[in-house]
């Protein structure tokens, strides 16, 4: 077991500073841009991915340390430059982590470097969960996948919702139930591999933040993809089938879960990274913004809301570091890693409102970038499980008991 440490290593520190520099040169100058353009922002992915930010590389190097805490230091960072671009640069990570965690190693080597492509010609990855009528009740997904024998193939059916890069995308990662009737635990993953038949894009969503990342619908009509593509592979699915029948226990957590029980320290890590935004503006506002000639941080009204502010975005980090280090030792015993999501997310909206009011008039415009972090950080309240889900998860391991 590693070690628990507050104190950053010398790559770690490296890779922190690296991506804040990449931030303030390209994310930050680029971000009005493309939160008004409501578009994918190729060009500024391919800026990252030239210099190694966006890749299979800096994933997995991420994912290796054994401390958990470089993929949460590089995201806040990127965040801290602009949530939609990071979002952006992100977003192939969920396919990439639903693969990892679900996949065989020869399913993870195949298909995990074709959710980011090349620096010469990126590609994107989405993970398929929520539905129209199945969002933080993913035990009721109606995606179905039925399995044709005959030709080695299983056939989708179905509509996803609120997919990040959904329909854009070179490889999506679907979670389809194969047997209804088992709810979550007849569920399984699929590769959709790029250019398959029948799987295209439906309403592309006007958001209210994260303008830049791209989510849409992703429709599935009779998608037929190789047995190969089932992630874990079929004699594993028809063990947990029949543990599942049975009425044992199925063995593992279920595909979505798994994959976003692993992800929540990074979007809480996403959070902090807007809130350390709107922190540092509102600060540095404050001490420069004269009124009743002092500068207003003079005034214990706006000096006690950046008292606060400070307090959350360091207890933020703290359990989001705490939770990244259990996912790598030793796993999460009272739903930490949704405690890190709670928590960072419900502070970034204070943080971001509280600046907004502290540059008064000025917060309201979108002169101002306040008003776009503010808009920017509502989404982590609600994306990989709502803050009411992630306060369920939590009460459910203190407590022990099936809370509803």
């Amino acid at each position: 077991m590693t070690e628990f440490s507050l104190h950053l290593n010398d790559d770690q520190s490296q890779i922190k500073d690296w991506i804040h520099q990449f931030a303030v040169d390209v994310i930050r100058p680029a971000a009005h841009e493309w939160d008004e353009r409501e578009e994918f922002p190729f060009p500024i992915v391919q800026e990252a991915a030239k210099i190694g930010l966006y890749g299979i590389d800096f994933l997995m190097n991420g994912m290796a340390d054994p401390t958990g805490l470089t993929l949460p230091v590089a995201i806040e960072e990127m965040f801290w430059g602009d949530a939609g671009i990071g979002m952006a640069i992100m977003g192939s990570g969920l396919a990439a982590a639903g693969i990892a965690g679900n996949g065989t190693q020869e399913q993870i080597i195949e298909w995990v470097p074709q959710c980011y492509g090349t620096p010469e010609k990126i590609a994107l990855g989405a993970f398929c969960v929520s539905e129209p009528d199945a969002g933080s009740d993913v035990s009721s997904l109606r995606t179905r996948a039925i399995y044709d024998q005959a030709n080695d193939e299983w056939v989708l059916n179905g509509t996803k919702a609120w997919i990040t890069n959904g329909g854009i995308a070179d490889v999506h990662v679907v979670v389809a139930a194969v047997d209804p009737e088992l709810k979550s635990r007849g569920q399984a993953s699929f590769i959709v591999p790029p250019n398959t038949k029948g799987l295209s894009m439906g309403q592309k969503y006007k958001k209210h933040g994260i303008k830049a990342s791209h989510t849409a619908e992703v429709v599935l009509e009779d998608v037929r993809v190789p047995g190969s593509c089932l992630l874990g592979g079929r004699e594993k699915l028809d063990a947990k089938l029949a543990r599942a029948r049975e009425g044992g226990h199925a063995g593992g957590k279920q595909p979505a879960m798994a994959t976003f029980e692993a992800t929540r320290p990074a979007v809480g890590a996403q959070a902090l990274g807007v809130a350390r935004a709107a922190y540092e503006y509102a600060l540095e506002y404050a001490k420069e913004r004269q009124a009743f000639g002092k500068a207003i941080i003079m005034n214990q009204a706006i000096a006690f809301k950046l008292a606060n502010m400070a307090v959350e975005i360091d207890a933020s980090r703290l359990l989001i570091w705490r939770a990244a280090w259990l996912a790598k030792n030793g796993g999460f015993k009272n739903g930490e890693g949704s405690m890190s999501k709670y928590y960072a997310s419900e502070t970034a909206v204070r943080v971001t409102e509280d600046a907004i009011q502290i540059l008064g008039g000025y917060g309201y415009t979108r002169e101002y970038p306040v008003e776009r972090w503010h808009r920017d950080a509502k989404i982590h309240t609600i994306f990989e499980g709502t803050s009411e889900i992630q306060q369920l998860v939590i009460a459910r391991a203190i407590s022990g008991l099936r809370i509803e």
